[in-house]
């Protein structure tokens, strides 16, 4: 068993490879640092050094020029001021070598030898050439001036090789310097090749060499070699990351060693699941096609479910719902003895029952016997494995379904749930199906009702006016009143007339349809009727688009108008009749009106012939859930709204 936990890969931290590379680094910038600052320090002082030359050349012309300048105010008696500003120009610069200028960065001696030959030479001017110039300058008298100079050249003479010494002291100094800033030099170039070449190397060996490994590895993974495995010498990041690979390496070879067989399973899975999707489509297609009756119902049921599972034998037991007891209604593959013996079962009896009464499947081996199993039928019918599934409609049981095999099975948790889902489709297309009968009987009942409304209202009046009438008839018979034997068989004659008309316009309403919901053609027609009946004039208007009315509201809405129209034959004496239909995406709303005698809606008594034809509208229109208002006065005609 592999071992999926994550593992951890601990680096020492002097020998991660970035904690190399930051001391190498380092350790090349302190060389380089160390080299620049030295030629940096190297070539200040060469700066200086030329400047020091140059000063220490001069006080030689200097000390010279002092002897020639005395010489000739010695001679020609000229001014000796210029005498004293190269005297302290000469200090100045003797102060410049012994202790340096910043500005002219000449820098104070720094080895003893050249701070003595300094000292030395500053003390000489101190001690003996500088009081040989002042006597000069303090004398007056000619030959005091000349003694003065002619002494002064004596001492420039052994001066001036000592500014000699110094002059080469200092340009040994510049030269050693020289060459010191050129190994600096040199030795700089040469840390910038030996770093370079040594960080090539240790960029080769601690980086370059292990990603190609790593990257010669990656393809060879690539290329589904699983055996590849990488070096793990090192300690630093490079060793962990190997170390890792490796690791993943050999849980990928692990993985593709088991990967056909997973491959496999999930295939088989995948093909028991497209099966058991397709007998869920199969069935629910067949489900929900129009069905004759809940056996044929229950029969093509089986019949799928039974080639997909592989049974033997099937069948269906639904409840009556009066009683405890469930009955047989379809079956395949059973014998007749079975089925007579198991026609009808008690809830909660044998298996079956069980199954009935807890909702949930129940799968027997017939051969060892359950406290369950009551009865010996499947064992006598030969069947191994029986399985029981519930049928339900709104999580409750109208029956079950059992699937019978001839030798041991089992089925599966998921085959389980599939079977439960397909007795909940069963459940509620036996549902849809009792509902639908019951649609009909409503139907029935409630267009009996209508039938019985129209008659009562129409022929069952006329029928109770000629039964007076031919009492009156018989009793001036009786009486021998001719005169109102006459007036009597007038009003028959019109009573039957009437009739005859009421019983013709019932069977105009019952026969009329709407067709492909075109609801204008149709009240068309009922105009056009009305018209060659009574002879009234009518027109008919329609504006507006609106979806078609459902099936049952035409019917209602046509019923309606017929009524309309047949208040307006009675009773409206109306000479125009027009028809209005305005249709919008929120409503559709028709109007019949008529310029006839008109009425007042309060004042018609609630037991007459127009009360009760006004009722009925009123009824058809709430029972489809629309308005109907009725708009008339005495004089002024009729309007019946209707609004949808």
């Amino acid at each position: 068993m592999n071992d999926t936990r994550p593992h951890s890969f601990p680096v020492d931290v002097h020998r991660r490879l970035s904690s190399k590379i930051v001391a190498l680094l380092m350790l090349f910038f302190a060389a380089a640092v160390v080299a620049i600052g030295t030629t940096l320090y190297v070539s200040w002082q060469l700066e200086g050094s030329g400047a020091t030359i140059n000063d220490a050349g001069s006080q030689r012309m200097r000390a010279f020029h002092l002897g020639l300048l005395a010489a000739g105010a010695a001679v020609d008696g000229r001014e000796t001021l210029e005498i004293a500003v190269e005297i302290e120009r000469f200090e100045e610069f003797m102060d410049h070598l012994e202790r340096g200028h910043p500005e002219r960065r000449i820098a104070p001696p720094r080895d003893a030898e050249t701070i003595s030959r300094i000292a030395g030479i500053r003390d000489e001017w101190r001690d003996n050439g500088r009081p040989l110039l002042d006597a000069f300058l303090a004398a007056r008298e000619t030959d005091a001036r000349v003694d003065a100079v002619a002494r002064y050249r004596r001492w420039v003479a052994g001066f001036v090789p000592e500014i000699d010494g110094l002059v080469r002291q200092l340009e040994r100094q510049n030269a050693f310097a020289t060459t010191l800033l050129r190994s600096a030099q040199v030795a700089l170039l040469a840390l910038a090749i030996l770093g370079t070449a040594v960080l090539i190397r240790f960029f080769f060996v601690l980086v370059i060499r292990p990603l190609d490994q790593l990257y010669a590895g990656m393809r060879r993974i690539a290329g589904d070699d699983f055996s590849v495995r990488l070096a793990t010498g090192s300690n630093d990041e490079f060793g962990v990351v190997a170390s890792g690979f490796n690791r993943m390496a050999t849980h990928l070879q692990q993985l593709y060693h088991r990967l056909e067989d997973m491959v496999a399973a999930k295939t088989s899975s995948l093909a028991e699941r497209n099966r058991e999707l397709g007998l869920l489509y199969e069935v629910t297609a067949f489900l929900n096609q129009p069905a004759t009756s809940v056996e044929a119902l229950c029969q093509g049921f089986l019949k799928r479910v039974q080639a997909a599972t592989g049974a033997n034998a099937s069948s269906v037991r639904l409840s009556s719902g009066q009683d405890d007891e469930i009955f047989l209604v379809a079956y395949d593959g059973l014998s007749p003895r079975f089925v007579d013996c198991e026609q009808a079962l008690r809830s909660g009896e044998c298996a079956c029952g069980h199954a009935m009464n807890s909702g949930t499947p129940i799968i027997l081996d017939t051969r060892r016997r359950s406290p369950m199993m009551t009865r010996n039928s499947c064992l006598n019918e030969g069947l191994r494995t029986v399985s029981a599934f519930t049928v339900s409609h709104n999580q409750e049981a109208v029956g079950l379904f059992n699937l019978y095999f001839n030798d041991e099975r089992s089925i599966p948790e998921p085959e389980q749930c599939l079977l439960e889902t397909l007795g909940q489709h069963l459940g509620v297309a036996i549902e849809n199906l009792r509902l639908r009968s019951r649609d009909r009987e409503l139907a029935i009942a409630e267009e009996r009702n209508l039938l019985a409304q129209e008659l009562h209202d129409s022929i069952a009046q006329g029928l109770a006016f000629l039964n007076i009438q031919v009492q009156l008839l018989q009793d001036s018979l009786d009486h021998g009143r001719d005169d109102e034997i006459q007036a009597t068989v007038d009003q028959i004659r019109e009573g039957v007339r009437e009739s005859y008309e009421d019983i013709r316009e019932l069977l105009v309403h019952f026969r009329t349809r709407v067709g492909h919901g075109d609801l204008d053609a149709v009240i068309r027609a009922c105009l056009e009727r009305f018209e060659l009946q009574t002879g009234i004039p009518t027109s008919f208007r329609s504006s507006g688009k609106r979806a078609a009315l459902a099936p049952d509201e035409q019917v209602q809405v046509i019923h309606i108008v017929q009524e309309s129209l047949s208040n307006v034959r009675k009773h409206a004496q109306a000479s125009q009749v027009d028809v209005d239909i305005r249709k919008d995406i929120e409503r559709t709303q028709i109007e019949i009106a008529d310029d006839g005698i008109g009425f007042a809606p309060d004042a018609v008594p609630s037991g007459g012939e127009r009360h009760i034809g006004l009722k009925i509208m009123q009824e058809r229109c709430r029972r489809i859930g629309g308005e109907c208002r009725i708009d008339s006065s005495p004089g002024r005609g009729t309007r019946v709204t209707l609004t949808l």
